[in-house]
């Protein structure tokens, strides 16, 4: 009998007493930041050497997103510490670093009936679940609420104990002193953090250290302003010259280099290879195989390619995944699937009435492409497996790469690196559980890196999509119903299961498919005060294991309903600015940043061949919400579509460094231009279509706008931006061009080529009141493949 963890968590939520056991469990655990000879350890996140430097602890996975400055960023502020002597170390995974915000958001994922937990982002059953799990996760935009009153509690903790050793000496009262710039001062006199951080780690930590009066914070520049930050990344000096170290950069004495073959999409068999043929290639250390994959291991990267091209290894598949298969499964869905209501406002008589508008439109499935492919460096010695990999889940890889080798999990030492982005594709570590397996048979350190084409083969793509979106209008125009049909394979119980059940990409898919999966349509309810609303979602299943990529469902479900909105606005003859404003309701920060992108832009009412469109959207996470507003300049260019500009106010609460907060918007906007000019991903016979990025359709500097970024300034909590800007490009840049051409482009990535007609003929309003409210595949290229056989 197979027990999952959702399942034991499920039958303790039904048994009460069991949950009530779990939830009073002693937690204690042992401070995972060791400190070095001359080094004094205060606690879990942070550490002072005798030349003064503080050294603080990252949990989270730095991906670009700038975690490794943003979190030693608040630890200094609170600590008071000079920042030309803050030192960063990656925290090892541990239950000290629980990432509860993202355990409540995930809840579903690992508890049966977990959905009740996602508007909490404190919830104690979701706190246990992270510590006893070591769940320091990097997803969703947590790192702020997950991290900053830990780090801040933990700063404050030691600014006292550093206080209380200086006042000793004094033979002065704690409150006459105070901590500045690696200093405790008091008058005239100063001693050093260094001189004092020995015998102060030494003290006993106060109960409750008492925070600054402020938080920390920089407060935002004016639009196109570049106001110099005093708290400059602390990645950036080695990133420049070329000394920062990713998974691939590790070099151990004896280590082979591997390279691997994937079978096609859905369930493939090794069935044969040329083993003979491997051994006339010089520098071949060994071969590997699984039942899915074929591994060569070389005294070089390049000797073990060769090796597993000259065996010519043959999988068997059964029913490989095609575009086709995949459009067709969406259509059936679409059109005919069994629906679940995630989402219910007002009557559903109402929004199940005659529709005055109906659109449909498309999302392609799609790579996460980021330029580092999977890589990982392994060393079983011993009966102990240390591993060297970038992940945004690192217990969960231990978890997996221990059952895969036959150890206990204590025996994998994970030395967390960085990656050279993931946008959510490292998430998944199926090249941790081959790299480990390797090592085990070769009895040797390993690096495995995934080619460009395996990375294409191997990790799930972002789950395609359509939407039917329904509208019913009042007499004065306003959308008094609006109906989200959504089919969508439910991605994020796919993740969840590969991440909590230990389960493969085809299991998952199986086993959650018809699933309702509420976080797949993350944001289907807009920021509009709409009387009657429902959120439909039907799961498909298009046999093609997905996973979730930056922006998660919001990407999704913005660009269905702001293009939607942008077509009803247009169907009534109405200025796109305005009609988006009067449903705001009682959304007065909407409405602000609307008015804020639209000066900011020099809005223009998106009159016809003007190329400016519109799109505003809310993110949240338990009480934090994020507000985003862009216009985009758009125009067909030589070659396609050309972006000139894009336009955006935001709100993301409190800012503590405007200029990650700035980059996580731009990176954001060209992450998500990306979706809308390439990106997308076709399938034949199991495989993909494109082989390397270049045939993507990524866009390149020459492509990348001017970008104009106003900051609301705000004091309540801050919310992570790392997402926001994904998600609104689409729906701008979409309602753009349909200003610059006439035509409506309804599908991703947009294609000139397929544009639809203009639609003449605006929508007529009711005129009766209405009943009171209760309350495309990318083209193919040639592309290196593995031999298939298809069964007789």
């Amino acid at each position: 009998m197979k027990v999952s963890r959702r399942g034991v968590l499920a039958g303790a939520a039904a048994g009460g007493g069991l949950l009530v056991a779990f939830l009073l469990l002693p937690q204690r655990f042992d401070a995972p930041l060791e400190p070095a000879e001359g080094e004094a350890g205060f606690n879990a996140w942070l550490k002072i050497a005798g030349d003064g430097v503080v050294t603080v602890a990252v949990p989270q996975c730095e991906m670009g997103q700038g975690v490794t400055t943003l979190i030693p960023q608040i630890v200094a502020m609170e600590l008071g510490a000079d920042w030309r002597q803050i030192a960063v170390e990656p925290a090892p995974p541990a239950g000290a670093y629980p990432n509860v915000p993202l355990a409540s958001l995930w809840a579903p994922l690992w508890l049966a009936g977990g959905a009740d937990l996602a508007s909490d982002e404190d919830s104690l059953l979701a706190r246990r679940f992270a510590e006893r799990t070591r769940f320091n996760a990097t997803a969703a935009g947590t790192t702020l609420a997950a991290y900053e009153a830990p780090a801040r509690a933990a700063a404050a903790t030691a600014r006292a104990m550093l206080i209380a050793e200086a006042a000793a000496r004094w033979g002065i009262a704690p409150e006459e002193c105070r901590a500045q710039d690696g200093f405790i001062v008091a008058g005239e006199r100063q001693l050093r953090f260094a001189d004092l951080a020995e015998a102060a780690a030494q003290r006993d930590p106060p109960d409750v250290a008492p925070l600054r009066s402020e938080p920390p914070a920089e407060p935002p520049t004016g639009p196109g302003a570049r106001a110099e930050t005093d708290f400059p990344r602390l990645d950036l000096p080695a990133k420049v010259d070329g000394s920062f170290l990713f998974a691939g950069d590790i070099r151990l004495p004896g280590m082979a280099y591997v390279a691997i073959r994937h079978g096609p999409i859905d369930r493939p068999r090794l069935k044969r290879y040329e083993r003979e043929a491997a051994a006339k290639v010089r520098g071949l250390v060994g071969v590997v195989q699984g039942n899915r994959w074929l591994a060569a291991a070389g005294e070089t990267w390049w000797a073990a390619e060769r090796a597993l091209a000259a065996m010519k290894p043959v999988f068997g598949i059964t029913d490989p995944v095609s575009s086709e298969g995949v459009a067709r499964a969406i259509d059936r869905a679409l059109a005919d699937g069994e629906a679940h209501e995630v989402a219910l406002v007002g009557a559903r008589e109402v929004v199940d009435g005659r529709a005055t508008l109906s659109r449909r439109y498309d999302i392609a499935p799609a790579v996460h492409a980021p330029i580092e492919t999977a890589s990982v460096t392994a060393w079983l010695d011993d009966g102990k497996l240390t591993m060297w990999i970038a992940s945004q889940v690192p217990e969960r890889v231990r978890v997996s790469v221990a059952r895969a080798v036959g150890i206990e999990v204590e025996d994998v030492i994970l030395v967390p690196m960085a990656a050279g982005g993931s946008f959510d594709a490292r998430l998944d570590h199926a090249h941790a559980i081959e790299a480990a397996v390797i090592a085990r048979e070769l009895g040797r350190p390993v690096q495995l890196v995934w080619s460009r084409w395996q990375e294409m083969i191997a990790s799930p793509p972002r789950a395609p999509a359509a939407a039917q979106l329904s509208a019913r209008l009042g007499r004065d125009g306003a959308i008094i119903a609006l109906k989200s049909r959504i089919a969508v394979p439910p991605f994020m119980h796919e993740q969840g299961a590969r991440l909590f059940d230990n389960r493969t990409t085809w299991a998952a898919r199986e086993d959650n498919a018809g699933r309702a999966d509420p976080l797949a349509v993350a944001g289907a309810v807009p920021a509009y005060a709409i009387a009657n609303l429902a959120v439909d979602h039907v799961p498909v299943d298009t046999r093609l294991p997905v996973a979730r990529m930056r922006g998660g469902g919001d990407a999704l479900t913005a660009f269905f309903t702001e293009c939607f909105v942008d077509e009803v606005a247009q169907s009534l003859g109405r200025e796109k600015l305005s009609y988006r404003i009067a449903m705001l309701g009682q959304d007065l920060a909407m409405v602000e940043v609307l008015q804020r992108a639209a000066r900011l832009a020099q809005w223009d009412g998106g009159a016809a061949a003007a190329g400016q469109g519109i799109a505003c959207h809310r993110m949240v996470l338990g009480e934090r919400v994020g507000r985003i507003a862009c216009v985009a300049q758009a125009t067909p260019g030589e070659g396609g579509i050309r972006v000139s500009r894009l336009s955006v106010a935001a709100d993301i609460g409190r800012i503590v460094n405007r200029d990650l907060a700035r980059q996580q918007i731009e990176g954001g906007l060209i992450f998500g231009l990306s979706l809308v000019l390439g990106s997308a991903i076709g399938y034949d016979g199991g495989l993909p279509t494109s082989a390397r990025l270049g045939s993507l359709g990524l866009p390149t500097l020459a492509d990348s706008p001017d970008i104009a970024i106003d900051f609301v300034t705000s004091d309540q909590e801050p919310f992570d931006p790392g997402e926001l800007g994904t998600v609104i490009a689409a729906p701008a840049i979409a309602n753009a061009l349909f200003s610059a051409t006439g035509q409506r482009l309804r599908s991703l990535p947009l294609d000139l080529a397929a544009a639809q007609p203009p639609v003449q003929p605006p929508a007529q309003p009711e005129q009766p009141d209405p009943p009171e409210p209760a309350s495309g595949a990318p083209s193919s290229e040639p592309s290196p493949e593995p031999s298939i056989e298809e069964p007789s």
